[in-house]
């Protein structure tokens, strides 16, 4: 085994464990706050300084792990992953709601900082790990998104079964020992000098992005924005409302992420592959987008007209649909940013695209809350529809040959 390999193999599995605990935590926040009797704005504003920190931490990540290494990165993140669970884990039942959440929001905060400044520095290691070839970057991407967010999933599930066997506190101060554990294993078993090189001087050479990486961070907004429209708030909250327990609406949204996980891993043998790795691939991110945007729309029609279904199923079979375009137009489009990217200043661009990713997730984290209070998840769902065609046109911009591509 290589030593390119061997790091992406250690950068994966530690993103595993990140993730397992993120996945958890949301849950734990989202299913614990409903049951207190917060309104889905409420539960909605819970998360949105988690979603901003997440822009400030994904620009300011990309030119610390240029400046710094990728390893110190992820220890970071995961340093202050633990201690957002720990500050949660202080929450006095005894204290005001304007104290409670404050306190949320301050810790969810962290949580922000510490999410996107673990993925940024992961995601920047494959860049720096997988050599030249496209095709070889691209199965890299493909399985490390969809195996972490397979793991997001099963972290979602953990969640609301924490919630429901052993409760608030003692979830988080068992999921925060766990990270420790992974936290100490990426200190031993990675180079510290991994993804080091030159960092941007100027804010003005930070955002100076070629014009790929730009409009593909427009597309990415939009996106996430519609996932997480309906997915936040919405859609937990529709189905504990219906009746469903919280491991079961634990254990829908773990199947729904494993599943749209495992679709993402095999993203490169459900789009066409070209040799200079964007000419079929650019295309094919047009066609996903599309079937994409449709999606959203026929569900809103179909639970607004009725049908004699229960609503419930009915969401969660198209929601299951749902689930194979967005995979393959994320595991595309996270192909495509490290395609586009430098190679020197890769953590930089990165960092910068998903700043874009976090900005979506912020608008549509509010707009879950906004929406589904005023128009339940049929409101929600006209909503992810609307975003998702700003996200297709925004593909058909996208330039489909670049020199720095190198063939298969």
């Amino acid at each position: 085994m290589g030593a390119g390999t061997r790091d992406y193999l250690v950068v994966t599995a530690s993103y595993w464990g990140f993730t397992l605990i993120d996945g958890a935590l949301r849950m734990l926040v989202l299913l614990h706050f409903f049951k207190l009797g917060y309104s889905p704005f409420v539960l909605a504003f819970l998360f949105l300084l988690y979603e901003f920190a997440g822009i400030v931490a994904n620009l300011a990540g990309g030119w610390l792990a240029v400046r710094f290494g990728i390893p110190r990165m992820l220890m970071a993140g995961q340093a202050l992953q633990i201690a957002g669970l720990v500050m949660l884990s202080a929450l006095d039942p005894a204290w005001t709601a304007a104290a409670s959440v404050a306190w949320v929001v301050a810790a969810q905060g962290i949580a922000g900082l510490a999410k996107d400044f673990t993925k940024t520095a992961s995601k920047s290691a494959i860049k720096a790990t997988a050599g030249t070839g496209a095709g070889r970057l691209f199965k890299w991407v493909a399985y490390f998104t969809g195996s972490k967010n397979a793991m997001k999933g099963v972290g979602f599930f953990v969640g609301g079964l924490l919630l429901d066997t052993v409760g608030f506190r003692v979830a988080l101060w068992s999921m925060a020992a766990l990270l420790g554990i992974v936290l100490l294993a990426g200190l031993v078993l990675l180079p510290r000098e991994l993804g080091k090189a030159k960092a941007s001087r100027t804010m003005r050479e930070l955002f100076a992005k070629s014009a790929g990486i730009n409009l593909l961070a427009a597309a990415r907004i939009f996106m996430f924005g519609a996932r997480d429209v309906w997915f936040v708030v919405g859609l937990p909250v529709f189905l504990y409302a219906a009746g469903w327990r919280f491991v079961e609406v634990g254990a829908f949204l773990a199947a729904w992420t494993i599943a749209y996980g495992g679709v993402q891993a095999l993203a490169p043998a459900l789009v066409p592959r070209s040799t200079d790795g964007l000419s079929r691939e650019v295309p094919g991110a047009r066609l996903w987008a599309g079937l994409l945007f449709a999606v959203p729309l026929v569900l809103a029609l179909a639970l607004n007209a009725g049908l004699g279904v229960h609503p419930d199923l009915l969401l969660v079979a198209g929601l299951a649909i749902f689930a194979l375009p967005f995979a393959v137009n994320s595991s595309l489009h996270s192909y495509l940013i490290l395609a586009y990217a430098g190679s020197e200043k890769a953590a930089e661009d990165v960092g910068f695209y998903y700043a874009a990713n976090a900005a979506g997730r912020l608008a549509g984290t509010l707009l879950s809350g906004l929406l589904y209070q005023w128009g339940g998840i049929e409101g929600c769902l006209a909503g992810s529809a609307a975003m998702l065609l700003v996200c297709w046109i925004a593909t058909f911009a996208l330039p489909n040959h670049t020199s720095k591509i190198l063939e298969i």
